[in-house]
């Protein structure tokens, strides 16, 4: 039996959808922001408005912008000849976060995978074959995970661009603070391949 009004019932269901959130969680986060309503409601439906009115995809790179680029593809200085493919928007904001890549992005919306019927077609493949000659890309940097799926993109990846520019990845193995004993042995394998001289 539902106890809350309809139209609270609606907003638990639909946040109940959203990743990690149950329709426990969905429901304290609602009777949260009910009890909150000037600090926290009012101002969190206005942005998600604001959101809903202005958010798009960047026509070059795929990012989240406000206009048909995203501000790191109006930025002339991140021109450098480098492009780093992530599979999401989340990846790429990742990727951000550190500071360390001062290039330009490149969002696949996914990756391949026979299991969940996504094709080379199904992800912005050609817009980044497009992307290496229109920009004078020397260098590919492939950021996937480092699943089946994402090593046979980045496979993928290297075959379709073979011959006309560098193709990176990304290094794998121990992460910083690892212990070996709690890693597992597809990790302490990729470690060990990609070892340098210190």
């Amino acid at each position: 039996m539902k106890t809350a009004p309809p139209s609270v019932e609606a907003l638990i269901d639909l946040m109940a959808r959203l990743p990690g959130l149950g329709p426990r969680s969905a429901r304290r986060a609602v009777l949260h922001l009910i009890r909150k309503r000037a600090l926290q409601l009012q101002p969190l439906a206005d942005a998600m408005a604001d959101v809903a009115a202005t958010a798009r995809e960047c026509l070059n790179c795929g990012n989240i912008a406000t206009s048909d680029l995203c501000p790191i593809c109006e930025n002339e200085e991140r021109a450098d000849g480098t492009i780093c493919v992530v599979e999401d928007v989340a990846d790429l904001w990742a990727m951000e976060r550190t500071g360390g890549f001062k290039g330009r992005y490149h969002v696949l919306g996914g990756t391949l995978s026979a299991l969940d019927a996504v094709g080379p077609e199904d992800l912005r493949l050609p817009q980044l074959a497009d992307r290496v000659t229109s920009e004078e890309v020397r260098e590919v940097i492939l950021a996937l995970n480092a699943t089946v799926d994402g090593q046979t993109t980045a496979h993928y990846i290297a075959e379709m661009l073979e011959g006309r520019v560098s193709v990176t990845s990304l290094a794998q193995g121990v992460p910083i603070g690892g212990e070996l004993d709690y890693l597992d042995d597809g990790t302490i394998s990729a470690a060990l391949r990609a070892r340098k001289a210190l």
